[in-house]
């Protein structure tokens, strides 16, 4: 069972055991309130957190990965480049991203060549992986689809530790009583609008009508509304008063937006990128900048620094895997530009680290070029 099958397929969850059974690969087993389980093809369904998760995978796709050995940068290894012949590397780090938004763990496969070297890393079905464990709680294996795999043929990258178990809890599991909310009601939204219990408008007379009568002029008006745009002719004592839904009303605008800001919240995804904001909230040039700036920080990090020391466990010695964010935090280019000149001109930073955080090609003897920084006047040169 794949990725996706996993997802779209029902799938037991630790809400639906009692507190005192064993950890399973769902992942720990949380107390719950709900009504009524939120698994993640349901929490899906709700365009917020689509594009909650959405959004990060797709950040992470846009962020260069890069090896350093001794604080300079190196040539990537294929490992690196193409985790394995079936995915790049953007799509691997995506297939990581959603595994850890959505179930709370990512698992890698790694595999190794005659010489112990990591040559190849597949991504397994989260939900597939059930974790072994020592009494003391020390991992001593994994299973997969029948397969026991020791601790060096796995990098676990879970979501949050949660002390007592292995297994990492995602926002999901977490927060399955917030989203449930959130579900009920979108669902109830929607039966409300096509649910036709909300008569159209009023059929009312200036006289008394009997109960029959009533029922016959009522039946004629709707017959003749079912002739499709149809003209309506009524007695001149009626009057039809149509009643209207406000879109405001028949949304729950001020509602979903809240929805929308909790599940942004949840998944640290800065509401500005979620399309949403909320009365008294105004957004600028510079606070969105900051947005992104924490959204890096706070909301991005759990997931580069999991990749990161996944990805340098598997490399040589003294080689370490890092995430090249500045690419992610250009604002606009005359604000870099001049922020790289600042840079060059003070000294901490060369005109070849500027080429290769805008993605430049290398140009020999660059550096040489670069501006002198003259030393400073001291006050006995100036006697």
């Amino acid at each position: 069972m794949g990725f996706l099958d996993w997802l779209w397929s029902p799938t037991e969850t630790p809400s639906q055991r009692s507190e005192d059974a064993p950890t399973t690969p769902a992942g720990p087993v949380i107390p719950s309130r709900d009504r009524g389980l939120v698994g993640a093809s349901e929490a899906l369904g709700l365009g917020a957190v689509y594009r909650a998760v959405s959004i990060r995978a797709t950040a992470l796709r846009q962020l260069s990965l890069d090896v350093e050995r001794g604080g300079q940068t190196i040539d990537r290894p294929l490992v690196i480049r193409r985790p394995n012949d079936d995915m790049t590397l953007g799509a691997f780090l995506e297939a990581t991203v959603n595994s850890r938004s959505l179930a709370g763990n990512a698992y890698w496969r790694i595999y190794r060549d005659a010489a112990g070297a990591v040559n190849s890393l597949d991504v397994l079905n989260p939900r597939e992986v059930t974790i072994e464990t020592s009494a003391s709680g020390r991992v001593t294996g994994y299973r997969y689809r029948g397969d026991e795999l020791k601790p060096t043929d796995v990098a676990h990258l879970p979501k949050m530790r949660v002390p007592g178990t292995p297994y990492g809890l995602g926002p999901i599991e977490a927060a399955r009583n917030e989203l449930r909310g959130a579900i009920d009601l979108s669902t109830y939204a929607s039966e409300w609008i096509n649910s036709g219990e909300m008569p159209s408008g009023i059929l009312s007379f200036s006289g008394y009508l009997g109960d029959e009568e009533a029922a016959v002029a009522k039946q004629r008006f709707k017959d003749a509304q079912g002739g499709r745009r149809d003209v309506v002719a009524l007695p001149a004592d009626a009057r039809f008063d149509p009643i209207l839904v406000k879109p405001a009303d028949a949304q729950f605008i001020e509602s979903q937006n809240w929805n929308t800001t909790a599940i942004a919240r949840l998944f640290g995804v800065p509401s500005s990128l979620m399309l949403v904001s909320l009365d008294g909230n105004s957004q600028t040039y510079a606070n969105v900048g900051q947005e992104w700036l924490a959204f890096i920080r706070f909301g991005l990090a759990d997931d580069i620094r999991e990749i990161e020391d996944a990805f340098t466990s598997i490399l040589p010695r003294g080689q370490r895997a890092r995430f090249n964010t500045e690419a992610f935090l250009r604002l606009d280019t005359t604000t870099r530009y001049a922020a790289h000149e600042a840079g060059i001109r003070a000294g901490w930073l060369l005109p070849s680290e500027v080429r290769q955080i805008e993605g430049l090609d290398a140009i020999d003897g660059i550096d040489d070029r670069a501006p002198k920084i003259s030393a400073p006047a001291t006050k006995e040169a100036a006697a």
